[in-house]
């Protein structure tokens, strides 16, 4: 099993970690899953934004609290899907909306904040992204993930 983790990568504003976080969505596969932790206003919004342009969508992309997910075609084929669970109780109010059908389409990346809420339903290939506060601008990413090897370019 191949396990991808790299730690203590430094982003120093908003453009470094839409940069990282699209540099890192350039390197997938369709069917990848993210699951993306960090508290309030630790930057998952900002790093959605840079994955989805890593994926080559333009149009704006912001944090779909109260709509719980968004769907974005991806213009060489396929989609990405943002999906925020905050407001989600727990995977059987997750599978209760069809949460499944995103966890497992092939042709799609799956980005989602507030994982924990469904953390026993999520495939063991999932990629756990962290986001930690460290000052004002200064953000930590840390990113882990196992058997990514049929997901990784």
């Amino acid at each position: 099993m191949n396990i991808l983790e790299i730690e203590n990568i430094e982003s120093r504003s908003e453009q470094e970690t839409e940069e990282f976080a699209a540099a890192l969505a350039e390197t997938l596969q369709p069917g990848t899953v993210i699951a993306l932790h960090g508290d309030l206003g630790a930057g998952k919004t900002v790093f959605s934004r840079g994955f989805a342009r890593g994926l080559g969508i333009t149009e704006p992309v912001s944090s779909p609290t109260y709509t719980i997910i968004q769907e974005y075609p991806i213009d060489k084929g396929g989609w990405f899907f943002h999906l925020d669970l905050y407001r989600i109780e727990n995977s059987a109010s997750a599978l209760a909306f069809g949460v499944n059908e995103y966890l497992e389409e092939p042709t799609a990346f799956t980005l989602i904040e507030w994982p924990e809420r469904i953390a026993d339903i999520l495939p063991s290939h999932t990629i756990h992204v962290h986001l930690h506060h460290r000052g004002d601008t200064l953000r930590e990413i840390t990113v882990a993930a196992n058997g990514l090897d049929e997901f990784v370019q």
